[in-house]
C-alpha cells in the first residue's frame, strides 16, 4: 500500500472494552475499573480527546479529572451509528456488522442510513445489527439497565437495534437526563445507566468544533458532568467516553465528484461518509483494482485508499469479519488524512454539503476519545 495505515498501540484501551469492563465491576470482578455499587456511563457524542483538549479552558472540570491515560480508540469508521452499537455489543463492525454511517444491502444498490433511516428503509432491527446487546444479556441475568436519552430516540429501530434489554427513560434537556441517570443509579443496585448527550455533536455539525456555539456547548457539558458527579450516591461509578472525535472541514476544502469523473468509472454505488468513503463496484475484481488505482493516483497523497481485503486483513473492522457482513464493506475506502471531505455531487440533496464538523476516518483526531472516571471509579486501584 502506497501509505501505511495508523497502528494503536498494543496497551491502547477500545471502545468496545468499556461496557463490559463496567459490567465486571459491577459484578466486583476490577478490571479496568474497581468495583462499584451501580454504574453511568455518559456518552458525549463528538467530543474527542483532542477536541476537548485543545479547549481545556472551558471545560475546567472535566479536563481537571482527564489524566494522560484516560483515553480510548474508538473503532472503524469513526461515525456514531458504528460506535455506539460497539459500544453497546462489546464487538467490532465485523461482527455486528453496522459499518458505516451508510452501507450495502448485499445483492441490491441500496445503502440505507444505519443511524436513522431504519424505518424507512426497512432494515429489521432485531437481524441487520448482528450482535446480541449487552442490555439484553444483562436482562436475561435479571440485573438492571437503563437508557437515558431524549424522547425522540425510544422507538427507533437504532434504539430497537442495539439498546434493547434496558429500561428507557426519556428526559429533553443534558441537565434532566443527568439527573435522572444519578436517581436511577442510586435507586437501583448493581445498576447500569447510558446517558446519551448529542448536543455537541449537532452543533459541531453545523457550526464546526472550532467555533463559539460548540464552546458554548462544551461549557454546558461539562457543568452537566460536574452536575452529574456531584449528585450521585458514592458508590456509583461514572465513565465519561465519546463515541467519535471531529474535524473542521471549511467548504472550500470540499471534494465534489461530478458527472464524468474519472474516479467514479466504474463505480456502482457510493456510501459510507465524506471522511469516509465506501464505493462498491459490481462489475468483479478486475474493475475493483483499477478503481483502486485510480484513486490513490489522484488522492493517495491526502487519503488512504484501501481495498477491501486491505482493511479486513489490517483488522480495521475487529479480528473477525463475518460471511454475511463482508459484503456490506466497500470494494475501495477512501479515509481522509488532511482536512478533506468527499461528496457525490451528483445528488440532487446539498444538505449533507453543508456540515463544517465531520469525522469518520483514522486519523487521531477521530478516532482518540476521552476515558474519564469519576465517583466511585475515580480510584486509581483499578488497572
Amino acid at each position: 500500500m502506497p501509505l501505511s495505515l495508523p497502528v494503536d498501540p498494543p496497551t491502547a484501551r477500545r471502545l468496545t472494552g468499556v461496557v463490559p469492563q463496567i459490567m465486571r465491576s459491577l459484578e466486583g470482578d476490577p478490571g479496568w475499573f474497581p468495583a462499584a455499587r451501580s454504574a453511568i456511563v455518559v456518552v458525549v457524542d463528538g467530543l474527542g480527546r483532542g477536541n476537548l483538549t485543545a479547549r481545556s479552558g472551558h471545560a475546567r472540570f472535566l479536563t481537571a479529572h482527564l489524566g494522560k491515560k484516560d483515553a480510548a480508540r474508538t473503532v472503524f469508521p469513526a461515525t456514531t451509528a458504528t460506535a455506539l452499537t460497539s459500544l453497546l455489543t462489546g464487538v467490532d463492525a465485523g461482527e455486528h456488522g453496522i459499518v458505516g454511517y451508510r452501507g450495502r444491502v448485499p445483492g441490491t444498490l441500496r445503502a440505507p442510513n444505519q443511524l436513522k433511516g431504519w424505518e424507512t428503509d426497512g432494515l429489521d432491527p432485531l437481524t441487520w445489527q448482528r450482535a446480541v446487546p449487552l442490555f439484553e444479556r444483562r436482562a436475561e441475568a435479571g440485573r438492571p439497565s437503563f437508557v437515558v436519552s431524549k424522547g425522540a430516540y425510544r422507538d427507533t429501530g437504532f434504539t430497537r437495534a442495539i439498546q434493547r434489554g434496558a429500561t428507557f427513560a426519556a428526559a429533553a434537556s443534558p441537565e434532566e437526563r443527568i439527573d435522572v441517570a444519578a436517581s436511577l443509579a442510586a435507586d437501583h443496585a448493581g445498576a447500569l445507566v447510558y446517558v446519551y448527550l448529542p448536543e455537541l455533536d449537532t452543533i459541531g455539525h453545523a457550526q464546526g468544533w472550532e467555533s463559539d456555539a460548540w464552546i458554548a456547548g462544551l461549557e454546558r457539558v461539562d457543568a452537566s458532568v460536574r452536575r452529574l458527579a456531584e449528585r450521585s450516591d458514592p458508590g456509583t461509578g461514572i465513565v465519561v467516553t465519546a463515541d467519535h472525535g471531529m474535524v473542521d472541514v471549511p467548504a472550500h476544502r470540499q471534494v465534489l465528484l461530478g458527472d464524468g469523473d474519472a474516479l467514479l468509472d466504474e463505480v456502482d454505488l457510493v456510501a459510507g461518509e465524506p471522511r469516509l468513503l465506501q464505493l462498491y463496484t459490481d462489475r468483479g475484481e478486475a474493475a475493483a483494482l483499477r478503481i483502486a488505482e485510480r484513486w490513490r493516483a489522484a488522492e493517495g497523497e491526502r487519503s488512504w485508499v484501501i481495498t477491501r481485503g486491505e482493511a479486513v486483513s489490517a483488522g480495521l473492522y475487529g479480528p473477525r469479519v463475518d460471511a454475511d457482513v463482508l459484503p456490506r464493506i466497500g470494494d475501495l475506502l477512501v479515509a481522509a488524512r488532511a482536512a478533506i471531505a468527499y461528496y457525490d455531487d451528483r445528488l440532487a440533496d446539498k444538505k449533507a454539503q453543508r456540515m463544517v464538523g465531520q469525522h469518520g476516518s483514522l486519523t487521531d483526531q477521530e478516532r482518540i476519545v476521552p476515558l474519564i472516571r469519576l465517583g466511585a471509579f475515580a480510584s486509581t486501584s483499578a488497572g
